[in-house]
């Protein structure tokens, strides 16, 4: 009969196969392959005291023609027939914070009743052009020169337009009484409601305009509209008191 030889492998030929396994593993691991670094080996790199270093890239601020382009832009305001003519008078207050401090083309069209704004190669803020249209629609609007130069100054500052019919519907002799109560007696009520919630407020007809933050418009439309609903003058003053009180203590 034949011999079949024992193919099973001895003691012997096992730790041969296991060193000749863990060569290849250290063969593998001295072979050159490429080391990626992570965001945080590097830190760690770097507070160990190696040599290696990143810098940080620093790059200059952007122009408001790099970021939008090359191409101007331009907006039209239309200007009110009731505005006209205090326009006119005043043009050279209403175009010198528009080009002195926004960098901005102005002109007022006479053809077409308009104030046109366009963007310059000078005008390095990227919203300069909103801010000049934010300041010329207050002027038209209806408040002074001074509040609204105050848009471009400061950029919390916001415009909130209401008409009396949105808070109720009121007609004839009640929506003038409403009227009345918003403005009290030589304009008191309104001036203590702007001086309180330090706002400016224009009241055109039955609609209402208020210039502040967004926290003190807040605070003058709630007067406005207690007033709106019928509420009496001293209850209002009565509730701004303890508003400016609280006002007072949170700075």
């Amino acid at each position: 009969m034949s011999k079949f030889k024992n193919t099973t492998p001895t003691k012997r030929s096992k730790q041969t196969i296991s060193e000749s396994t863990m060569s290849i593993d250290e063969e593998a691991t001295t072979t050159n392959t490429p080391i990626v670094y992570v965001e945080e080996d590097v830190q760690m790199l770097v507070n160990e005291g190696n040599t290696l270093k990143m810098e940080k890239p620093n790059f200059a601020p952007l122009r408001a023609r790099d970021l939008k382009g090359t191409k101007r832009q331009m907006q039209k305001i239309s200007v009110p027939p009731n505005r006209y003519t205090p326009l006119k008078k005043l043009w050279s207050k209403v175009y010198e914070p528009l080009v002195e401090h926004l960098n901005l083309q102005v002109r007022m069209n006479t053809k077409s009743h308009c104030v046109e704004l366009r963007t310059s190669h000078h005008t390095n803020e990227t919203g300069a052009l909103q801010k000049g249209v934010d300041f010329v629609k207050a002027f038209m609007l209806g408040f002074d020169i001074d509040d609204a130069t105050a848009i471009i100054r400061l950029d919390d500052l916001y415009i909130d337009s209401f008409e009396i019919k949105d808070v109720k519907n009121l007609q004839g002799d009640h929506l003038s009484r409403a009227i009345g109560r918003i403005a009290g007696k030589d304009g008191k009520v309104k001036f203590t409601i702007e001086n309180t919630s330090k706002t400016r407020i224009v009241l055109a007809d039955t609609k209402i305009h208020i210039l502040g933050t967004f926290q003190n418009i807040k605070i003058a439309r709630d007067a406005i509209v207690s007033l709106i609903l019928g509420s009496p003058p001293g209850k209002v003053y009565a509730n701004l008191r303890t508003i400016s009180s609280r006002m007072k203590e949170r700075f």
